[in-house]
């Protein structure tokens, strides 16, 4: 057994030699390269540092945290140790600091057809992200069949200062939709120009303030909307929400291609409705078949974010206007939404770090 003097002195290098054996499982590389360790303080035994990380929803943010604490306690002279935990969300590195300057990393949240819970997994989503502690906005790019409002429990329109419309907030998180400007049973019979103006002005007309994420909802299918944001906005990434079954999933992969073709990178595919789970013995029922989201993931290359279980709650409170992760965060559907929230995040991540940096004026 190794002893040693608790009176010694531990150095700086000391601290952050030990602190490079903690790696990012994401960013594959160690938390002092990656300029994670900042503030350290040494005063005798006691030592202080913060650790900031890429996200506050991190989804290995106690492992790291844990394995750093045990690193530098088994240092000589160590007494205390103390670890500040923060986060630091970068700015995507293509986005055009003019259009949403203070607006760090855009995400559009899509698939090919309607039903697939898509706008219910971007709410749950921006949720999940602000309730972790980071700075969300919504923007609800559905304008024909507009739902955030119903599923935030907000349908007041938005006050405006100016030429700047201020947005709603409700569920952590600033939200902004055409169904806030219109009444909710008025149907909009507007040809595409019109619903490209709509969504410019849902996007750039209004005041988002400092946001880490900016979750867009996009309507179903590839049309002017998509490709308007496409070309208005460099996106930070896009998310696609399939179901099981085969023709979903065949639908959803033109929305893929879409954003492919577009050059807007992909952060992964969300199996919505995957299971049922039996409310009295807790098996699972495969409904819609098993796996076929994880098998397309794997067949492209891209990142499977995780299934979401059928549950009857999701529906109920998103009715009601209080997102499910929220309301119910026990549930296993909110644990599983809140594990993609957590993958989605660290995609962006990834990306932000593997990109290079764009210095615009």
């Amino acid at each position: 057994m190794a002893f040693w003097n608790k009176e010694s002195t531990v150095t700086e290098e000391q601290v952050l030699s030990a602190l490079k054996n903690v790696l990012d499982p994401d960013l594959r590389k160690d938390i002092v390269s990656l300029g994670f360790i900042r503030n350290l303080k040494i005063d005798k035994g006691a030592v202080h540092f913060d650790m900031t990380l890429t996200t506050p929803a991190c989804p290995v943010r106690d492992q790291m945290r844990d394995q750093a604490l045990a690193l530098v306690k088994e240092l000589p002279g160590v007494q205390t140790v103390e670890i500040n935990m923060t986060s630091e969300v970068r700015q995507a590195p293509q986005l055009d600091r003019t259009a949403l300057k203070n607006v760090r990393n855009i995400v559009a949240v899509g698939s090919g057809k309607g039903g697939v819970g898509k706008s219910t997994m971007a709410v749950n989503i921006a949720a999940s992200l602000a309730a972790a502690g980071a700075r969300v906005g919504l923007l609800d790019g559905d304008i024909y069949g507009p739902t955030t409002p119903i599923m935030l429990g907000i349908e007041t329109a938005p006050k405006s200062v100016g030429p700047r419309i201020i947005p709603q907030e409700a569920a952590g998180l600033k939200f902004m939709s055409m169904g806030l400007l219109v009444k909710t049973d008025q149907p909009l019979i507007w040809r595409g120009p019109m619903a490209t103006k709509a969504l410019q002005q849902c996007l750039f007309d209004v005041d988002w303030g400092e946001l880490d994420y900016l979750v867009i909802d996009l309507p179903p299918g590839t049309g002017d909307v998509h490709l308007t944001l496409a070309q208005a906005v460099p996106l930070t990434g896009a998310v696609i929400v399939s179901t099981p079954q085969d023709v979903g999933l065949r639908i959803s992969m033109k929305t893929l291609r879409m954003f492919q073709q577009t050059r807007i990178p992909i952060l992964g595919i969300i199996e919505n409705m995957s299971y049922y789970i039996c409310p009295h013995c807790d098996s699972k029922d495969f409904i819609f078949g098993n796996g076929g989201g994880k098998r397309a993931a794997e067949e492209l290359g891209i990142p499977f974010l995780g299934e979401v279980p059928l549950d009857l709650a999701i529906r109920t409170q998103s009715d009601i206007g209080s997102p499910i992760v929220l309301a119910q965060p026990n549930a296993a559907s909110s644990k599983a939404l809140r594990e993609i929230a957590e993958k989605v995040a660290a995609q962006i991540s990834i990306r932000s770090y593997d990109a290079p940096t764009l210095e615009i004026e």
